[in-house]
This record gives structure tokens, C-alpha cells and sequence, in this order.
């Protein structure tokens, strides 16, 4: 795998990541949730050469608020897996493309979404991959028949991968995130009894529901999760290994110390990888 196209130097590249401002707009994803003939609006682009970005990491490790972060500071687009079943959930059966509505019936017979399923959903939305704002993409591939068809995806455009960024946390570190978690019964709000808690212990501030623990972020689960998370990932480790382009980072601080770790580890890589 290949890097972005060469900046003239590594201090120009950091200067344009690390030390950008935020962006303040905000990119309604519209070619991602509706397929590739919506035009997004408020679409971020870099000020200089895109980024494209594959994010990996178990539950827990906080990827979504990188992916968040890493789109406000590289203005590459977050492309979430996630968010795209969530809005597909809430759309009607005719605002809903073919991927989506096969993936939809799956999700009602309370079946797995199929590797191929997931891929066509990608693919219905290519146009966002060959964005020329680059992407951060985050909940895709998860195993190793979806990294092997985005990257015949990406050769066939001829669009190189900056990057694979996969974050770490030592297991204690993920039981204590996760089992801090609690969720409203009614509006489904987020909390940690630590991190976040609520204004009243047990009542979410939103709605005065009740708060609860899943059963999924009791400890004994989340180490039964933590050991399948560790077995599917495991062959993507070693494939986006062999391709020279993953890079590891720790998933420890707080989020901006972690997005500016990142940031920094791919300055450093930009610098040295050859370019295709």
C-alpha cells in the first residue's frame, strides 16, 4: 500500500494536519447515506493532498470519536458502516437502495448482514471512496473477503491507502469503559458513571428515563466479546500488515491527546513509505 502523493516535505504536511484548525462545517454525508447520485453538501476538502484512512478497533477503544475528530482535522469524510444501518433503519422502503433493503431484511429475520451484502452497500457508494477529499472509514472491512475487495476496489481507481490506523487498549482499560457504560431506557442515552454520569444517579437528563446496564457491558460479556473481536481481526492485522500499511496506535488519554498521537504517527509514516 501506498501513501498519500508526496508533499513537498514532511514539515508542509505537518503544518497542513496537525496544526489546521477544525473544520466548522458540516458534511451532511448525503452520497454516503443515499448513494452515490446525492451530492453532499458542506463537503469538507483538505487544504492540500487527501488523506484516506481505514480505522480498526475493538469496543471500547473510542474509534468513532477518532473518526469524528480525524474529519474535522484532516477534512476527510467519516464513512461509518454504523451510522449507514442506522439510517437505513429509518428510511422507507423506496428511499432505500438495494444493498440496504437486502441488508434491512436480514437485520428484521434477526440474521447476520452477509459479508457480500455489506460489500454492496460499499460499493453502491464508490463515488465516496474516489472523493477527492479523501475518507476516514470506519466499521469497514471487518474481515479479511471485505479488505481484499476494497482493495481491488481502490487498485481498479487507482486511489491509494494513506493508511490503516489500529487503535489499542489493554483489555482492564476496555472492561472499565464499557462496564462504566448506562443507557437510557427511553431515549437510549448514552452515560458512564464516571466519565459522564447523569445529573441524578439512574435518571437520564433528557428524558428522566430510567438508566441501565445492557447485558453486553457486563464484564463477563465484554471479554466473550473482546475474544471474537480478537479472532476476526486477527487475519486483517496480518493482511493490512503484509501490505506495509497498518500502523498501530495506543488508545490511551484523552481523545484529542489520541487524535494528536495519530496525526503525528502519520506525518511520520507520509515521510518514509514510498509513493506508488
Amino acid at each position: 500500500m501506498s501513501g498519500p502523493d508526496k508533499p513537498q516535505s514532511t514539515n508542509r504536511l505537518q503544518s497542513r494536519a496537525a496544526q489546521s484548525e477544525p473544520a466548522q462545517g458540516r458534511n451532511d454525508r448525503a452520497a454516503w447515506f443515499q448513494g452515490s447520485s446525492a451530492e453532499c453538501s458542506d463537503a469538507l476538502r483538505p487544504s492540500g493532498l487527501p488523506w484516506r484512512l481505514v480505522l480498526l478497533g475493538a469496543p471500547g477503544v473510542g474509534k468513532g470519536t477518532q473518526a469524528y475528530l480525524l474529519n474535522q482535522r484532516l477534512r476527510a469524510c467519516h464513512l461509518s458502516t454504523g451510522d449507514l444501518f442506522r439510517a437505513a433503519s429509518k428510511l422507507g422502503e423506496c428511499d432505500r437502495s438495494p444493498a440496504m433493503q437486502a441488508a434491512m431484511d436480514y437485520m428484521r429475520r434477526g440474521e447476520l448482514v452477509p459479508d457480500t451484502t455489506v460489500w454492496e452497500m460499499v460499493r453502491e457508494r464508490s463515488a465516496c471512496i474516489r472523493c477527492a477529499g479523501g475518507f476516514v472509514l470506519d466499521g469497514f472491512p471487518r474481515t479479511l473477503g471485505q479488505a481484499e475487495l476494497l482493495k481491488q476496489l481502490m487498485e481498479s481507481e487507482k486511489i491509494p491507502l494513506s493508511a490503516v490506523v489500529n487503535y489499542e487498549l489493554p483489555l482492564a482499560e476496555i472492561v472499565d469503559r464499557l462496564s462504566g457504560r448506562r443507557t437510557c431506557e427511553k431515549c437510549k442515552a448514552v452515560y458512564h458513571i464516571t466519565g459522564q454520569p447523569s445529573k441524578v444517579e439512574g435518571m437520564c437528563d433528557h428524558c428522566g428515563g430510567r438508566l441501565f446496564q445492557r447485558e453486553d457491558d457486563l464484564p463477563e460479556s465484554i471479554k466473550v466479546r473482546m475474544e471474537a473481536y480478537e479472532r476476526s481481526t486477527a487475519p486483517l492485522i496480518e493482511f493490512y500488515q503484509s501490505q506495509r500499511a497498518l500502523l498501530t496506535i495506543a488508545a490511551t488519554g484523552t481523545p484529542d491527546e489520541i487524535c494528536a498521537r495519530t496525526i503525528s504517527a502519520l506525518v511520520a509514516r507520509a515521510g518514509t513509505v514510498a509513493i506508488a
